[in-house]
């Protein structure tokens, strides 16, 4: 570490204390926090040249306000938090913070002083949920005020530091706006809105980070406003717009090992609620065979995501899911299970460069024999990689649903069958610049380097 690093955090590190040992702190949970913030800061103002009359100015104003972050939120992520363009913050050590803006992944010069810094900082965001994580229970996984989710894990079951992931999510997309991110075109959006409309079982895949939640909440949209709607989630993330939403949320067993609600208990009450339709955020587990099951038995046009790397791998997940629930059938009933639950299935991918795409929408036509019958409607064909960003083109692949396309019709949301003619339907070119980054971060937040292979 450079030695004006190390003088900078030595100074922070001794104002804070000197602030903590003089000012009234117990007004924290007062309702004039704006009062006693400006108080603390005019404190920490008077005593910064007490600490170190030599220090630069610049450096000393900055370390006020680091203090009075450190005082009144969460200390060295308070310009990351501030920072709507900051998806996910990702602390590896006191030293290594990164964050994703527009899908890339850079470590920024933000730092803690030390892994005791790092851990109260965790400590502080527990406490906050009502959570705690210490030596005895070193794993949290929470749910900010916010909406944010929040991942920490102590020593010793990681190695080296305590390890910090916040992902963010801000106000929820809207169709218009993956139109412009070219996540899909609008030939697809319209088709999938039809679809959503008429009560169409849909399941959405992808890998971590690729968007199926983003896209989840976009196609919620089409649903009408007139229906009532049940959200099951581990972690709430999904904001619908309708105004006749339930939503839940599981809980985690308490230090006892008591009290825990998953996902299958949520969706098994959520059925006695008459639903109209049942959205559940993401199928991990013995959930899916009572989702199958809500599907099968007149909850149409219900919605869920599955993490897998393609269409069909999402298939063999729920056949797992459905082993994982103590189901024990032969495979091709269970194969025929979930070809009756779903119509659709849509892929969505993160490409080379950050781009999330829409990269496949096929219908599930049931079985031949035991295995799926499986047609793409649209694809995203990559060509190629230049200068880091993927390119290729949307198509239409020829093939036209009829039997769905019959069904959208009788709902009253036909499209046009021209709709489905074989061609492409937007070409992905290289763009210019770095996708918006670093320019589009926040001044205060300094970047060192692209991690590679982003």
């Amino acid at each position: 570490m450079p030695a004006a690093d190390t003088r900078f955090l030595t100074f922070k590190d001794e104002l804070h204390r000197a602030v903590v040992d003089v000012a009234d702190l117990s007004r924290l949970d007062t309702w004039d926090r704006p009062r006693l913030r400006r108080e603390v800061e005019g404190l920490a103002r008077r005593l910064a040249p007490q600490v170190d009359r030599d220090i630069p100015a610049a450096d000393r104003e900055r370390a006020v306000e680091e203090v009075v972050d450190e005082v009144f939120g969460l200390g060295p992520l308070e310009p990351l938090l501030a920072d709507k363009k900051v998806t996910e913050i990702l602390v590896n050590a006191p030293d290594q913070v990164y964050v994703e803006v527009g899908g890339r992944l850079r470590q920024t010069r933000t730092r803690f002083v030390d892994k005791a810094h790092l851990t109260r900082v965790i400590q502080r965001i527990a406490s906050r949920v009502g959570r705690r994580v210490d030596e005895s229970s070193p794993m949290v996984d929470a749910r900010l005020p916010d909406g944010s989710r929040v991942n920490a894990v102590l020593p010793p079951l990681t190695l080296d530091s305590p390890v910090l992931s916040i992902r963010r999510f801000g106000e929820a997309f809207t169709p218009d706006a993956m139109l412009a991110n070219s996540t899909l075109t609008p030939e697809i959006l319209n088709f999938l809105a039809a679809a959503v409309a008429a009560k169409t079982n849909i399941l959405i895949s992808g890998g971590t980070g690729a968007g199926k939640t983003t896209l989840l909440n976009v196609l919620s949209q089409y649903i009408p406003r007139s229906e009532r709607l049940v959200t099951i989630e581990d972690a709430a993330e999904l904001k619908l717009r309708q105004p006749h939403v339930v939503r839940m949320e599981t809980r985690s067993a308490n230090l006892e090992g008591e009290g825990q609600v998953t996902q299958r208990d949520l969706l098994r009450n959520a059925l006695r609620m008459r639903p109209d339709r049942i959205i559940l955020g993401e199928a991990r587990g013995p959930e899916a065979v009572d989702m199958l099951q809500a599907m099968n038995t007149g909850h149409e046009g219900s919605l869920t995501t599955v993490h897998a790397n393609d269409a069909r791998d999402a298939l063999s997940r729920l056949e797992l899911m459905i082993g994982l629930a103590g189901v024990d059938l032969p495979a091709g009933v269970t194969r025929g299970y979930i070809a009756s639950a779903f119509s659709l299935i849509v892929h969505v991918s993160r490409l080379a460069g950050g781009a999330r795409r829409v990269t496949r929408v096929a219908e599930l036509r049931g079985l031949k024999g035991d295995k799926y019958r499986v047609r793409d409607i649209f694809r995203f064909e990559q060509t190629g990689v230049v200068d880091g960003d993927a390119v290729g083109s949307f198509r239409a692949t020829g093939y036209a649903p009829t039997k769905l396309l019959d069904r959208l019709a009788a709902a009253g949301k036909g499209v046009d069958g021209r709709l489905f003619d074989d061609r492409p339907l937007l070409e992905i070119l290289p763009t210019a610049g770095d996708n918006g980054f670093p320019d589009d971060v926040a001044p205060d937040i300094e970047l060192t380097r692209e991690v590679e292979g982003e």
